[in-house]
C-alpha cells in the first residue's frame, strides 16, 4: 500500500512538472502589439507539429484607417484578392514548421504577415527569458527580420 502511494504521488508531481515545462505552445502577444496568436498542436499532420492562429486584436483599422470591431476585421492586405474579405480573428498565421533537436525550436516554417499580406519562411525558438524569437525572411535567414512575442498571461 504504501509503494502505491508513493508510485501515486510520484506520478501527480510529474506530471504537474511536466506540466510547467516551458513551451511555445500558449498565446502570444507579436512584437507590434496589435495582435494575439494562439500557438497550438495543427490539427493536421501535414501542417506540421504547431500552428498559430490569430485570437485577439487590439484596436483593429479597416481599409478606411478607422478603428472597427476585432470580430468585424478583415485581411484587406492579403495579396491573395480572394483572401481579402476573410476575418482576421480564427486566421492561421503560422504553419508548416519542423521540428529540431532542440526542444522548443522550430524551423522552416510559413509565418503571414498581415500587415502587408505576405507569406515568410520563418524559424521559432522559445527564449530563455520566456519569449518567443521569430524570424522571418525570404530565401535564407540571414536575410530576414526577428520580432520577440511576449507571452499573454
Amino acid at each position: 500500500m504504501r509503494r502505491l502511494v508513493l508510485v501515486t504521488l510520484f506520478a501527480t508531481f510529474a506530471t504537474a512538472a511536466s506540466a510547467q515545462a516551458p513551451s511555445v505552445m500558449g498565446t502570444w502577444l507579436t512584437a507590434s502589439g496589435v495582435a494575439q496568436v494562439r500557438i497550438e498542436p495543427c490539427s493536421s499532420p501535414a501542417s506540421g507539429p504547431l500552428c498559430g492562429f490569430v485570437v485577439g486584436l487590439i484596436n483593429p483599422k479597416g481599409p478606411n484607417g478607422v478603428v472597427v470591431a476585432p470580430d468585424a476585421a478583415t485581411d484587406y492586405r492579403n495579396e491573395n484578392p480572394a483572401l481579402r474579405g476573410r476575418k482576421i480573428i480564427g486566421m492561421p498565421l503560422i504553419w508548416g514548421f519542423k521540428g529540431t533537436s532542440t526542444p522548443n525550436v522550430y524551423e522552416d516554417g510559413q509565418i503571414y504577415n498581415g500587415e502587408n499580406g505576405k507569406i515568410y519562411s520563418a524559424n521559432i525558438s522559445l527564449q530563455p527569458d520566456g519569449t518567443l524569437r521569430l524570424r522571418g525572411y525570404v530565401g535564407t535567414p540571414m536575410f530576414g527580420e526577428t520580432q520577440v512575442w511576449t507571452r499573454v498571461k
